[in-house]
């Protein structure tokens, strides 16, 4: 796809974002901020059957976070833990489109995935500290 597609399906995730707002008892909470853009996630996420049931996310800030947020909700919505644990960086650019951004845009993009990390090891922490441990240091943890 060309980079017009990509940017007209990021702006649609801005304007129109898939999941956004506040999950009433969510298993976990975590928020995040990139200081140097001003853009911040608040992820909320309820677990069933080691699986993300819901997904909601809060947040202000660039297009690029804010779309990928939305976006990332959609890639992870009904998937296992497992596969959470197994997203990398490169699966974010590509699903946003956008693999030519600069230093500060990747910060921007890959937000959302560096507060989906924290929540899974904030889960996990919850129920079990080595868990928590053993999950951090996996690859493809964050």
């Amino acid at each position: 796809m060309s980079d017009d597609i990509y940017r007209e399906i990021i702006l649609d995730h801005y304007r129109n974002p898939r999941n956004k707002g506040r999950l009433p008892n969510p298993d976990v909470s975590i928020h995040d901020s990139n200081p140097l853009c001003g853009d911040e996630i608040d992820m909320h996420i309820r677990v069933e059957e080691d699986k993300i049931k819901d997904i909601k996310f809060e947040g202000r800030g660039c297009a690029i976070s804010q779309a990928s947020a939305s976006m990332l909700t959609e890639m992870v919505l009904n998937k296992p833990l497992k596969h959470v644990k197994d997203l990398v960086k490169e699966d974010i650019l590509e699903n946003i489109g956008l693999t030519n951004l600069g230093p500060a845009r990747i910060k921007c993009a890959l937000l959302s995935l560096k507060v989906l990390k924290m929540s899974m090891v904030k889960y996990y922490a919850d129920r079990d500290p080595e868990s928590a441990s053993k999950y951090q240091n996996e690859p493809g943890a964050f």
